[in-house]
């Protein structure tokens, strides 16, 4: 029997080519677009944009030349609760949430998915670049658009459920393809930012959201060294908008306490973790590692990667990660992921909580 895919195009060029290859495979595929906003002016537009009114044009058109049914859903609601309340909510508490690594989590592989399955459908195919290979989730290769890291996330059974197409090949390479299929969107430019700040402008978002909270910048002493508007405007590593001057002696945001409203700065040199504990482990691609286990970690999208020596542990509130870097880590915010890695192949991810100074000393990343 045929397989019934679920192609999530957005819009741009890296989901169409997914869909037309899956359908070229032979699988019985449907299009759909996700409608996210109640009121798409809201949401950015154009090259900047994700998910917009443009986008559900141009992936209408790029159905009908692949010559797929094609559907929008309305899965806003969704998308405000899970995603930008929660958005909100992490910055409130003192974390650097990734609205992205949430909307892949908690609409295109748990609401979407959900839906498709409910409705028939065997899997969902999307452009990311990723690879899925013996139902582990694999680095692209292309090394420079790889989103293995946002997709950390996913627990086995959406992997089983989910189909990449685009994970060996580079984005040169999909551009090249989607002009030979004569898809609109060839030359498309990426979008990027968040899609659910018009303006790019996430301090003035967070203010409107959470109305001005003015409280005291203070230093690693304790001594106050300025004051500021809220203290959910700021992230670790953050040294621009400080109002505190800068060079010859540039500080940086050390730490958040939204109980207490204050923002503590200090030098660069204070940035530095050789610790992570994270909640919530999800293994995807390993059992949980109970003992010690030499692996690399990702800490961000597109960051950089450590060498880390890696444990699941017991905890009152439930099992959590910890995570030894084998060299300093700099500017590692609470709210973020850490995935973990055996080679190019996920193991595994977390919800980093807290982080422990590299000279020792425990600095509590979030309330």
């Amino acid at each position: 029997m045929t397989l019934r895919v679920l192609a999530a195009m957005s819009g741009g060029v890296d989901s169409a080519v997914a869909a037309a290859r899956v359908a070229e495979a032979g699988y019985d595929v449907t299009g759909v677009h996700l409608a996210l906003s109640k009121n798409p002016q809201s949401y950015r537009t154009g090259a900047r944009g994700c998910c917009t009114v443009e986008d559900s044009h141009d992936a209408r058109r790029a159905a009908d030349v692949i010559g797929i049914p094609f559907y929008v859903w309305d899965m806003s609601e969704e998308f405000d609760r899970e995603v930008v309340q929660d958005f909100v909510a992490e910055y409130e508490a003192g974390n650097t949430p990734n609205p992205c690594l949430r909307c892949n989590e908690k609409i295109k592989f748990e609401a979407v998915l959900d839906r498709a399955i409910a409705l028939g459908f065997d899997a969902v195919a999307t452009g990311h670049h990723v690879r899925k290979v013996d139902g582990r989730l694999v680095r692209s290769v292309d090394e420079g658009k790889d989103q293995s890291y946002v997709l950390g996330v996913l627990n086995a059974e959406q992997l089983d459920h989910a189909m990449f197409p685009l994970g060996d090949c580079t984005k040169d390479e999909v551009r090249a393809e989607a002009e030979r299929r004569g898809l609109s969107v060839a030359d498309k430019p990426d979008s990027h930012d968040i899609c659910f700040i018009a303006d790019g402008d996430t301090a003035g978002f967070l203010n409107r959201r959470l109305g001005e909270k003015p409280g005291p910048i203070q230093d690693v002493d304790g001594n106050v060294v300025g004051t500021h508007k809220g203290s959910h405007g700021f992230t670790i590593g953050q040294r621009k908008g400080l109002g505190l001057g800068g060079a010859p002696n540039p500080r940086y945001v050390l730490s958040i306490e939204p109980v207490n409203n204050t923002v503590t700065v200090g030098p660069r040199e204070a940035l530095r973790v050789d610790e992570i504990v994270g909640t919530k482990p999800i293994w995807s691609g390993s059992e949980p590692l109970a003992e010690p286990t030499d692996c690399h970690v990702q800490l961000r999208a597109h960051g950089e990667v450590y060498p880390a020596t890696v444990v699941q542990r017991e905890a009152e509130d439930g099992p959590e990660l910890v995570v030894r870097l084998a060299e300093p880590a700099k500017g590692v915010a609470a709210g973020q992921a850490v995935v973990v890695y055996d080679g190019d192949t996920v193991l595994g991810s977390a919800t980093i909580r807290s982080t422990a100074r590299s000279e020792g000393a425990q600095e509590k990343t979030s309330a």
